[in-house]
Order: structure tokens, then sequence, then C-alpha cells
């Protein structure tokens, strides 16, 4: 590992650039500010454009007539750190224990981002032309849906022109094992209020007179779900989704991440989920539907006989091909509706939403990006999908009608969005060098 390299990885990091704490405002700036002048010291010509909420980044080589031109895009902005007494190292000042640096954004995404900054760095300072025309795209609002980004590129859809966009930010299999991401799934959020009496009240005075709105919370929560066969009981829910193929199953079932290293890195006493499907066809392929948060009445020491007056239900759902996450949040608001029970009100809240993003792996970008792959770790690579969301990736297809490229660089133990959050540093060199092979592979 060069050790300036290493440097500029930390100073990276120690912005705590959280984008959903307005009190962090001003450091995601400053980490917008950084990646600034760390674009024009490369050679590049870059622009700081401000939005409604965090700044985005937009630098470019010379772009030349016939040449492929590639986006890679990235994220500075972090996620809020809570709870903190979790951490072993404070998250913003980074921690180097064995081949790993412990950090908050570690991983997610200022590592991989970098790691591309990079390796482009050092093929100018090489003297060596970039053999694509090149944009980089670094947004702030990653962690929060990237409400402002959309617009953005719709605004500049003539500037931001691409042949393809590439990131890394997804993760790979197992150590060692490069990884294509050809697929994402889409999400859909919905928070719940239920409210029952004015106030709260004394269970033994009121009980069985009037409803209870945490019972009726839990009767939501559990009507999603057909608990022996795992499967959405939302009606519709899966009218929309495209079967898995036989190679893709084929292909996860002989990955070296199955169920029971499935249940190693979770921890979990047994897996659960969708009848007839693995665990990684569940996550990658399937769509699910998942209670985020619950929460009603008492919760300190001991009892307390309360009849709460409110109770919340945080909801997502991840969705794959070709579900779309306005039907599934108009299906799951009728569905609740449905079953909620007498006696209570309820609030809908409609929150961020992406659509899920497939690319065909055999295409000949993607077989371009499989070459790098190889060529820099050694090996084939994996052909995967995520369980995860990008959602401005759908957007890339829709505005710029642009594939994306998803190369991983990221470990299955990796804590991104955890305490304790770690990148390896094999991979942040591996990284700068899949970059300048990538682009190589691009321009043949």
């Amino acid at each position: 590992m060069d050790q300036a390299d290493l440097d500029t990885l930390i100073e990276f990091l120690r912005f705590p650039s959280i984008s959903t704490d307005s009190a962090s405002k001003g450091h995601v700036n400053d980490c917008a500010d950084w990646l600034v002048a760390r674009l024009q010291g490369a050679g590049l010509d870059v622009e700081k454009h401000s939005t409604a909420g965090h700044p985005v980044v937009l630098a470019k080589n010379g772009h030349r007539a016939g040449r492929p031109t590639v986006m890679i895009y990235g994220h500075y902005d972090v996620q809020p750190v809570d709870p903190l007494e979790l951490w072993d190292h404070p998250p913003f000042e980074p921690h180097i224990e064995g081949d790993r640096i412990y950090a908050r954004g570690s991983t997610d995404n200022k590592g991989q981002l970098l790691a591309h900054l990079l390796g482009v760095e050092k093929t100018i300072a090489s003297g060596k032309d970039l053999p694509v025309n090149l944009t980089f795209l670094f947004e702030g609002e990653e962690e929060i849906g990237s409400p402002h980004l959309e617009p953005f590129l719709t605004e500049r859809r003539g500037s931001l022109a691409c042949d393809v966009v590439a990131i890394s930010d997804t993760g790979m299999v197992a150590p060692g094992v490069p990884t294509f991401t050809y697929g994402l799934r889409g999400i859909a959020c919905i928070e719940l209020t239920l409210k029952g009496p004015k106030g709260d009240l004394h269970s033994g005075i009121y009980g069985g007179a009037v409803a209870n709105p945490a019972t009726a919370v839990a009767h939501l929560a559990a009507s999603l779900h057909d608990v022996t066969k795992g499967r959405v009981q939302i009606d519709g829910f899966y009218d929309g989704v495209v079967p898995l193929e036989q190679w893709e199953r084929d292909a996860w079932a002989a990955l070296p991440m199955g169920d029971a290293e499935m249940l190693t890195l979770t921890g979990s006493p047994a897996l659960y989920g969708e009848e007839g499907y693995s665990s990684l066809e569940r996550t990658w392929g399937r769509p699910t539907a998942e209670v985020n948060g619950i929460g009603s009445g008492y919760q300190g020491e001991g009892s307390k006989t309360v009849l709460p007056a409110e109770a919340l239900l945080k909801l997502s759902f991840r969705l794959v091909p070709d579900q779309d996450p306005a039907e599934i949040m108009a299906q799951a608001k009728a569905h609740l509706e449905s079953h909620l029970p007498p006696g209570v009100t309820m609030d809908i809240a409609m929150g961020h939403h992406g659509k899920p993003y497939k690319v065909d792996p055999h295409n000949a970008y993607g077989k371009a990006a499989q070459r790098a792959l190889e060529s820099t770790f050694g090996k084939a690579p994996a052909l995967i999908r995520e369980g995860g969301s990008i959602p401005i990736v759908q957007s890339f297809k829709e505005v710029l009608e642009a594939d994306t490229l998803l190369l991983g660089l990221a470990l299955p133990d990796c804590g991104a969005h955890a305490p304790n959050e770690n990148f390896s540093l094999e991979n942040f060199a591996a990284g700068i060098q899949l970059n300048q092979r990538l682009l190589e592979e691009l321009a043949s």
C-alpha cells in the first residue's frame, strides 16, 4: 500500500459528512470542497454545483470525438454513527488494524470512490492520456435517497450524456473473489402512525373498553406475511416479479457464500424467508416486506400498566424487476387500510423509493467490466445481483439512457451503515488498478 494513498484516504475519512444531519451541513460542504481541490490538482476541469440540498461535484478530462464517454459515480456523504458507544474508536478518526481501516464511510463510499479518483490521478501523473472521455459525478445525498440528483441529471442531460456509468458502491461475495453486480433491488418505504385515545390510559380502568394502538400495530405488522411460507400477503405484490433465470440460480449456488455462510455472517439462529428459494436467491432476486421499526407504550424498566395513545410502524419493501415502487406503495396502503382494526385511526406517510435495476451482464460493456475485474484479481468474477438499493442507478438508465457497471470492493463483513465500518486496504489498492484497467477495457 502506497503511504501517500493511505494518507489521502485518512484525510478524506475525517470529514463527518453526514447528509441526513442538518448540523453536519458545513462538514458535507467542506468534504465537497476537498474533492474539488483534489480533482483540480489532477488536472481535470471541475465544477461544484449547489442544489437545494448538498453539492454535486463534476469533473471532466478533455473530451474528444471517437472515444467512449464513461461516467464514474460516487457519493461522499455517509450514514449517521449511532450508536456511538458501539464503536471501538471514534468514527471520524480513522484507525488501522491489520488489513482494515476503520471509520464511518470507509467502505460506503469514500474508500471505493477514492480508489477510482486515485486511479485516474496516477494515469494522468504518469504522462499517459486517459483512454476515454471521462466524467466524475460525486454527490452528497445518496444516503438520503439522492432527492436532488435526478433533477440535476435531467437539467444537464446533454452535458452529462455518456455511454456507460461505472460505480463501486457494492460488495464482493468473498475476499479475493472479484464480483460484478448486474442487478439491484428497488425500495419503497412507508411509515404509519396509529392513534387511539387522546392520551395514555390506565390499562386496568380502560382496558377492554377502548382499542389499544399497540395491539393494532402488532396486528398490522403480522398481517404482512404468511409466516409458514415466508410470502408477502399483500394482494398483487408478486404480479410484476420476473422469475429468476436458471443460469442465475446455478451460478449463485456455486458461489462461496451459501446458507451456512449466511448464518455465520448474520449470527442468526436460523434462516427464514420465502419457501422454495435459497438465502441468496431471496436477498438478490426476490422481493420482501420488512418491519424496520415498531414502537408504542412504556419502554422503561419494570411494569407500567398503560394503554398507549399511539403506535408507530416503519416498513420497507425491497423490489425486483419489474415491480414499480408507486404500485407497491399503493397496494401496501390498501392492504394496511383493509386490515386496520376498529377503534384506531391511521396516518400513512410515504417515504423514499427507487426502482429495481438489472443489466445484461453478457453485453459488451459487461464483458469489458469482467475482463477488468479478472485482470485485477487474477480470477474470473462472480456474477451476482445485490439486495440493496442505489436508486440513482435507474435514473441513469431512464434520464441518460446509460447502463451501469457495478464493480464492488466491499467485503461481506465491512459493517457498512453499522458501528466499526471498515474497508480492506488490499481492496483499496486493487480498486486503483481496477479503475485503470476498466478504462482501458472500455476503450478497446
